[in-house]
């Protein structure tokens, strides 16, 4: 699993890059500095996540529980419906001034980051103490 929450958060972490980018350029001229601004709150949480997809990765290689790959799930599902959702409402125009159907998706992302970093709290909490023998052997690493 640690694998592929290292390689999901550098790929989400690099498209974070390339959407802020697009938006700080591009994005400008298309659409109102309102919509710009939620486009640039799904960059900032799909980046911030994508970071602790990374942690949480580094975390399960020393401690493998299940409540770490679930915190990996969350931080994925959530990237995918708050940050996806904010993307597709600026580039799609649906919802006009107001939220609009695409916009019920973002709440729910929201609950999967909270969820994600409990469950990450949780996979620390419970990870089981390491050996001195153990610990003398991570030390020569």
């Amino acid at each position: 699993m640690y694998k592929q929450a290292l390689t999901a958060g550098a790929l989400l972490a690099a498209l974070g890059v390339i959407l802020g980018a697009f938006g700080a350029h591009s994005l400008k001229a298309m659409v109102t500095p309102e919509r710009l601004l939620v486009f640039e709150t799904g960059v900032r949480y799909q980046v911030y996540h994508s970071i602790a997809l990374l942690l949480t990765g580094i975390i399960y290689m020393q401690y493998p529980v299940k409540q770490l790959r679930l915190a990996h799930v969350f931080f994925l599902i959530g990237i995918a419906l708050f940050s996806g959702s904010l993307y597709a409402i600026v580039l799609t125009g649906i919802g006009g001034a107001g939220i609009g159907p695409l916009g019920v998706l973002t709440p729910i992302g929201g609950v999967f980051f909270i969820l994600g970093w409990v469950w990450l709290a949780m996979g620390v909490r419970t990870s089981p103490r390491p050996s001195p023998k153990e610990r003398e052997v991570t030390n020569e690493r």
